[in-house]
């Protein structure tokens, strides 16, 4: 007990910091993208709907290092979007914490995409039309009616989008590396002191993860049982 005290007094919560600030970006990029990429889902045909739908939930079911293969290819300097990212802006994505910021938004997106997308289709037609009856505009019938409507589900998307972003390990290494301080996340440090047999400190880290992710759980709970309170239960 007196060694773990002694660590997390000398740990270095750089990676935690850097782990929260990106799942924290990264979501931001995911609700907004999940929330436009699944409306226009909801509202598309059969074909195009399904096509649309394979292709969002892609990075969801590729291996993480598959996505960051892709992603590397992207946003290489050598290739048109990075090189234009370089020149143009001087934004550089790889080896960067650009790059931990794109990489989680790609993997945390379908988990943000697809629970819109349900909560979308659960929506009382009624209540749009009521909408526009009363002379609405889309814009406002979208956030005054249907986000509304489907809250609980964009609320659940939005916090496993958190979760999500927060542990991604795989594209996030290989696009934006291992940098301390910079690109080093919680997953990658506690890659690091496995590797380096440090069994003490990986397990601290594994705590602090438990505990975040408890936190999430939680606070999801709470959100869907605060909006179902007035619904009978059998």
């Amino acid at each position: 007990m007196e060694e773990v005290k002694e660590i997390l007094m000398n740990l270095d919560y750089s990676p935690l910091w850097v782990s929260l600030k990106t799942g924290v970006v990264a979501t931001i990029f995911s609700f907004f993208l999940g929330i436009f990429a699944a409306n226009k889902a909801v509202k598309a045909g059969p074909k195009v709907k399904a096509s649309l739908d394979g292709f969002l939930t892609l990075p969801m079911v590729l291996p993480p290092t598959v996505a960051g293969f892709f992603l590397l290819l992207i946003f290489s300097t050598r290739r048109p979007i990075g090189r234009f990212l370089m020149t143009e802006w001087n934004v550089k994505v790889i080896q960067s914490w650009a790059g931990c910021v794109v990489a989680a938004t790609v993997i945390a997106f379908p988990l943000m995409y697809r629970n819109a997308r349900a909560a979308f289709e659960q929506v009382d037609v009624n209540l749009i039309y009521a909408a526009r009856t009363l002379g609405m505009s889309e814009f406002s019938i979208f956030w005054k009616v249907i986000i509304p409507a489907a809250g609980p589900g964009v609320a659940s998307g939005t916090i496993l989008t958190f979760a999500r972003a927060l542990g991604e390990y795989g594209a996030t290494s290989m696009l934006a590396g291992n940098i301390p301080g910079k690109t080093g996340t919680i997953s990658q440090k506690i890659a690091m002191v496995m590797q380096d047999g440090d069994y003490v400190t990986a397990g601290v880290w594994v705590g602090i993860v438990m505990l975040i992710a408890f936190g999430i759980i939680v606070l999801m709970n709470l959100i869907i049982g605060k909006h179902l309170k007035q619904i009978r239960r059998w």
